[in-house]
């Protein structure tokens, strides 16, 4: 579990409790973390204005007032709609089920009024999209983050298959359409293979070299490359 989903995790399970305390060991054994961390944890949601204390004693422990929720961020009305816009941009994405369960996530922290109102304008955006587009698979998100060598059943623009092995690099998305950037074993050198023909992807055990990718591998004719965070 990483922070922003223990953050969570912890108001949740303060929230069910209340007004009942809960201690920093049960919270450690219930997230898998040392007390020092849940105490540091407890501090930020303390800073981030929630309505936290400590109740001493042997059977003391911390306490949240049953009716508090962490907000994403304090988002404004325009944020929230832009990330629910952005996360919609990924329907045919490989990382579509994470950005409905991202939406979802987002929405049921926020108040329930800023909630409908950002939701009843987000129903508002809508995505042109061909009806024989494919979606990439959700393996191709496992094949990004898995930092391993990636087998890949693969079919070209002309219809012929192929089995590659790669190592991933990063990836590219262009009108609609996502592509792993990896170093193909096959070809030697770096390759872009297109989501939807991917007709399998198998993440191996196989750690791969560091590489270092260059705009230069890429061959980009047009087009600027932007990353998904800017400063």
């Amino acid at each position: 579990m990483n922070r922003t989903d223990r953050l969570y995790g912890l108001v949740e399970e303060l929230r069910a409790v209340s007004p009942r305390p809960r201690s920093a060991r049960r919270l450690a054994e219930r997230f898998e973390v040392s007390v020092r961390t849940i105490e540091r944890d407890l501090v930020a949601l303390q800073q981030s204005g929630l309505p936290i204390w400590a109740e001493p004693g042997r059977t003391g422990g911390y306490v949240i007032d049953a009716s508090a929720t962490l907000g994403p961020a304090g988002f404004t009305l325009d944020e929230a709609l832009a990330v629910l816009i952005g996360l919609g941009t990924l329907g045919r994405g490989p990382f579509r089920h994470s950005a409905r369960t991202a939406a979802r996530k987002m929405l049921a922290v926020l108040p329930d009024g800023e909630a409908a109102r950002a939701s009843a304008l987000a129903s508002r955006v809508h995505f042109l999209e061909g009806e024989d587009d494919v979606a990439a698979p959700p393996e191709f998100a496992a094949a990004l983050r898995a930092d391993r060598v990636v087998r890949l059943r693969y079919q070209d623009a002309g219809g012929t298959e192929s089995v590659r092995e790669v190592e991933p690099l990063g990836s590219i998305g262009k009108e609609g359409q996502w592509y792993l950037i990896a170093w193909c074993r096959l070809r030697d050198g770096v390759r872009a293979f297109r989501g939807d023909r991917m007709l399998t992807i198998e993440v191996t055990e196989e750690r791969p070299p560091q590489r270092a990718l260059r705009a230069t591998d890429l061959a980009i004719p047009y087009g600027r490359l932007r990353s998904a965070i800017e400063d």
